[in-house]
């Protein structure tokens, strides 16, 4: 039987999903569904000493993602630590409040988080420019105050995502996030020429499928570079994108773009293909496949020359999508089953990424 809970910084979790800080978790209300969803644990929007001032409209459908222009909770301090956090501390799943910016602003929110029953924190680091320095005094300002495990959350718009989650860890921090969304970004409404977000210069971070790449090879750096547990965030729509995030290292994995656009039981449904994807594969818990991926990461590429791949005649289903998507030509149909010419085959692997059935086959 496939075990999904993990335990991190002793935080014991049913299983590796939980919401991403972001709309979907906006009250203690939106919390609870996100429990009755499914999810693990919950993640706050992120609480600041003011609420946030956010503009209108701020967010906004881009292909399979989103952007956003929102800059955390536009509620109060007070009804956060009077009503909300009390709220989802009655679903019994274990409350990661996220909290931002400055380390003197973190410093006083810290221990009032604490008191009212968070089980840890996460700091946002989204708005604290490049230096790593500004890491390490929101990490220390946070360590000093409270006792519980303080998770940092690191933005992909740094100059080296590495520098500064190993400048967490030597500060302190019991745990890494990676990533928060990309940008700025600008979307325009090409029949209005305006921008499609109300923000400044209609900027807005990108969230969503488009980033998945991007923060599964800084969830694979980071694990390789720091000790502490790392927690996966960007684009994580289903339970592959999650076993994907797992096998780079991660502990357990969060999730936002996907929760907005199919609601709160999206983390069960998550939860239940790794189930699948575990008891197929015969791994019993997390930990059985967490981080494998990292040993075939070598420094140098596995092959340079030109390969064809190989076709699984029994898998074919004669779809012609490996011959629509081969640039080289190298690929024709005939009958109901695709030609490799060998003299045309670069060896690219495109094929092989886009058969749903896995017929190629290097």
């Amino acid at each position: 039987m496939a075990n999904l809970a993990v335990e991190i910084c002793g935080l014991k979790l049913r299983n590796p999903i939980m919401p991403a800080a972001g709309p979907t978790t906006r009250s203690g209300d939106a919390l609870a569904a996100a429990a009755r969803g499914g999810a693990g644990a919950l993640v706050t929007k992120t609480i600041s000493i003011t609420p946030s001032i956010t503009p209108r409209p701020n967010i906004a459908k881009v292909k399979e993602g989103l952007l956003n222009a929102e800059y955390g909770s536009e509620l109060t301090l007070e009804k956060w630590l009077n009503v909300e956090l009390a709220k989802a501390k009655k679903t019994g799943l274990p409350l990661i409040a996220s909290v931002g910016y400055k380390p003197d602003e973190i410093s006083k929110l810290a221990p009032m988080l604490e008191a009212a029953g968070a089980n840890a924190l996460e700091l946002s680091t989204h708005y604290l420019g490049k230096d790593p320095n500004s890491v390490v005094e929101i990490t220390k300002a946070a360590k000093e105050k409270v006792k519980i495990p303080v998770f940092v959350k690191l933005s992909p718009n740094v100059p080296d995502v590495v520098e500064f989650a190993r400048a967490a860890e030597k500060a302190g921090a019991d745990g890494l996030v990676a990533i928060n969304t990309l940008g700025p970004c600008l979307a325009i409404d090409i029949e209005t020429a305006r921008p499609i977000l109300g923000s400044p210069s209609g900027y807005g971070w990108q969230s969503g499928p488009a980033i998945k790449p991007l923060a599964v090879r800084c969830v694979a750096d980071i694990c390789r570079a720091v000790h502490v547990p790392v927690i996966g965030a960007g684009g994580v729509s289903d339970g592959r994108d999650a076993v994907e995030f797992i096998m780079a290292g991660a502990a357990a994995v969060e999730v936002c773009t996907a929760a907005i656009i199919r609601g709160p039981n999206v983390y069960a449904l998550i939860a239940d293909e790794i189930a699948r994807f575990m008891r197929a594969k015969g791994y019993n818990s997390i930990e059985d496949f967490r981080g494998i991926a990292l040993r075939h990461l070598p420094e140098e590429p596995l092959r340079t020359r030109a390969k064809p791949p190989e076709l699984v005649k029994s898998k074919c289903t004669a779809c012609g999508l490996c011959e629509k998507y081969c640039v080289y030509g190298a690929i024709r149909m005939v009958g109901k089953m695709p030609n490799i010419d060998p003299s045309r085959c670069t060896g690219c692997g495109l094929c092989v990424t886009v058969c749903p059935t896995r017929a190629l086959v290097f």
